[in-house]
């Protein structure tokens, strides 16, 4: 992770310029998310790292003070000074023991990195984890706790985490000598780079576990519940806290991100949190005026007609929408419909025939093809 920031360049990752805006950087990183998530790449290991790669960008840049570390970390970087000399080489590079040396004096770097000490590795957060959830209509307007399988990284379920058998000893890392860290060339200068015998813990397994093989982690299918508040719309994603995968070197871990995807209703349609229905009427309903019964999600209303009423006409119906926790009920959009039979028997006929002759002599007056 510390190698990425001097590494990566994270505006080229989501392709804005350095002087790009807090806004700009939000709507380059939600574009990029849509065409990379992988609900819309399912199976696409390129495109799930570049969703990976992304999103680190996007946590780095959209934090203000964040953002801020890492442009003064890559300036540092580039400059290749500013230190002090320390033991050339023949290039006339520097020796940086660690990078809290490297950075410490340079505004509040010292925990730039989560906040390891010299000569150590902190702790990293595990990767997050993504899936999907469907949802009936209804569910997503009243809410409902329901469980997901994600398939990932877990904490090994015989060890516990460790990498050791269980009844077995570890010892001390014989490459970092228990620092959990080693120095390495990066440049014009080295660094301090992460033991990769021992990943930072400074202690390896002597017998390794044979569930994991001594990785702490075991790849499996975990069953999670999560909760879906009442209100939730289409294409959201909720986050599940540390239900990720497991951290490194004492790190939390990551998080779940299950993406909502709501079914339809044979009755009502959404926007936003208003519900639409259509309300079919006689001819006589409109025309004379009526009282008549409407459903709602949870149960019946009357809804008066007015006489002389247009097929097409909409009335709101307050309070009978979908009710956030943001925002309060929204309401119910009823349009009528004045339906027209599609057989007329000879009795109707008659009656249709008297009331032709009592209606206006040209509707279509104002259409100027009289």
């Amino acid at each position: 992770m510390d190698r990425e920031w001097f590494e990566k360049d994270f505006y080229a990752t989501l392709g804005v310029p350095k002087s790009a805006s807090a806004g700009d950087i939000k709507k380059a990183y939600r574009k990029l998310a849509q065409q990379y998530h992988p609900d819309t790449n399912p199976g696409n290991i390129v495109a799930e790292d570049k969703f990976k790669e992304v999103s680190h960008a996007y946590s780095v840049l959209s934090d203000k003070e964040t953002r801020a570390k890492y442009d003064e970390a890559r300036e540092l970087y580039a400059s290749g000074g500013g230190f002090g000399p320390g033991p050339a080489g023949p290039g006339g590079g520097f020796q940086v023991e660690d990078l809290n040396d490297l950075l410490g004096g340079a505004g509040g770097f010292g925990d730039l990195f989560g906040g390891r000490g010299p000569r150590g590795s902190g702790p990293v957060q595990g990767e997050h984890l993504y899936s999907t959830v469907n949802l009936a209509f209804t569910e997503a307007i009243s809410g409902t706790t329901t469980t997901v399988a994600v398939d990932g990284a877990s904490v090994c379920r015989t060890c516990a985490g460790s990498g050791a058998e269980p009844g077995t000893a570890m010892t001390v890392c014989p490459r970092c000598g228990g620092s959990g860290s080693i120095a390495l060339g990066q440049g014009m200068f080295s660094i301090s780079q992460t033991c990769d015998v021992c990943h930072g813990t400074g202690r390896t397994v002597t017998t390794p576990c044979h569930t994991c093989n001594g990785r702490g982690t075991e790849h499996r299918v975990r069953s999670i519940k999560v909760r879906i508040p009442a209100g939730i719309k289409n294409g959201a994603t909720i986050r599940v806290p540390r239900k990720g995968s497991p951290g490194r070197n004492g790190g939390p871990p990551g998080d779940l991100h299950v993406r909502v995807h709501v079914g339809s209703h044979p009755l009502f349609k959404r926007r936003k949190n208003d519900l639409r229905i259509t309300v079919p009427v006689t001819f006589t309903e409109a025309a004379l005026g009526a009282d008549v019964t409407v459903p709602t999600l949870d149960g019946r209303v009357t809804l008066r007609i007015p006489a002389g009423s247009d097929s097409g006409k909409t009335f709101r119906i307050k309070g009978k929408g979908v009710t956030s926790a943001k925002k309060g009920p929204g309401d119910l959009l009823a349009t009528i419909e004045v339906a027209v039979p599609d057989d007329v028997d000879d009795d109707t006929r008659r009656l249709l025939e008297q009331l032709k002759t009592h209606e206006a002599t040209d509707v279509r007056s104002h259409l100027g093809v009289s």
